[in-house]
């Protein structure tokens, strides 16, 4: 059973790969410098091995005891390492990864989730595992995906994408906010066009209702000249050094659920900078 947690936490869901203890490493970092809690989330399927007929080829209370062995030995070197300063929780679950962290999420109602990008193809481009894509699209919290080798640093240097459009429906402006303020980091709003093809009458409106929303975090408005969007924003973000890029995936339409084409997608597949994706505001209340 999921266990209540009064403090901030960040769930980590591992498969126990090298790309998922990247991630925890990263989660445990953040969670010493923001004064939080770890769950670490395990969710174990159960194996079919087909031939002629299909045959179970490991039971699952073998399964839940190598998850349960596997997530105390992390929990003792997290313990370890941190000589004890961080509280950790561990989950076994059986099931779909993405709803067994939904779940948790919507119970335990956790800062943020924290999870690795998997593996790389062609070109050197990052591949994003269809479980995380799938916690991406259904949890109403930040989620982190840490690009394989990346170490968690003091976060000076925050990037906002923003595509200047509802920006009061789509703009998490509290986790940015408690971000900005907790790190003292400097804030810029990214926002990539190109000969003002996407610049509409009622662009000046909403970038002075994002100054609103921004107020008191001193934000600077960076306005990139790029005809691809990821591009521009992945360029800009290397190029500034930035600590952290935050996006907001939108659904448009039931085809897109997963980002199939979204800006989103690329800049999983490509970035090395963590990223944290935060579903647009009335998103996060339906979910």
């Amino acid at each position: 059973m999921a266990k209540t947690v009064d403090m901030k936490l960040l769930i980590v869901p591992t498969d126990f790969s090298p790309v998922a203890d990247n991630a925890l490493k990263y989660a445990m970092d953040m969670a010493l410098a923001m004064n939080m809690n770890i769950m670490l989330v395990n969710v174990y399927q159960l194996p079919i091995s087909y031939s002629e007929v299909p045959l179970v080829t490991i039971s699952l209370d073998e399964l839940r005891k190598i998850s349960e062995s596997k997530l105390a030995e992390l929990k003792g070197n997290i313990l370890r390492i941190s000589e004890e300063k961080i509280k950790v929780y561990t989950e076994s679950r059986l099931g779909d990864v993405s709803e067994e962290v939904k779940s948790l999420a919507r119970t335990l109602q956790p800062f943020g989730i924290v999870m690795g990008t998997r593996g790389v193809s062609g070109a050197g481009r990052f591949f994003l595992g269809s479980n995380s894509l799938s916690v991406i699209e259904k949890v109403g919290v930040p989620v982190f995906i840490i690009p394989p080798g990346a170490r968690f640093k003091p976060i000076k240097r925050i990037g906002l994408a923003s595509d200047l459009r509802d920006v009061v429906d789509n703009t998490p402006v509290s986790t940015i906010r408690e971000m900005v303020n907790f790190f003292n980091a400097d804030l810029h709003v990214m926002n990539v066009d190109f000969e003002r093809r996407h610049f509409t009458p009622y662009t000046p409106e909403e970038s002075l209702k994002l100054e609103t929303l921004l107020m008191g975090l001193n934000p600077i408005y960076d306005f990139i000249e790029k005809k691809d969007v990821d591009e521009g924003i992945i360029e800009f973000a290397e190029r500034k050094e930035f600590d952290l890029v935050v996006t907001f995936p939108k659904k448009h339409s039931f085809f897109e659920k997963i980002f199939e084409s979204s800006t989103t997608r690329e800049l999983i597949h490509h970035t090395h900078i963590p990223l944290m994706c935060v579903h647009p505001v009335k998103e996060m209340v339906k979910a």
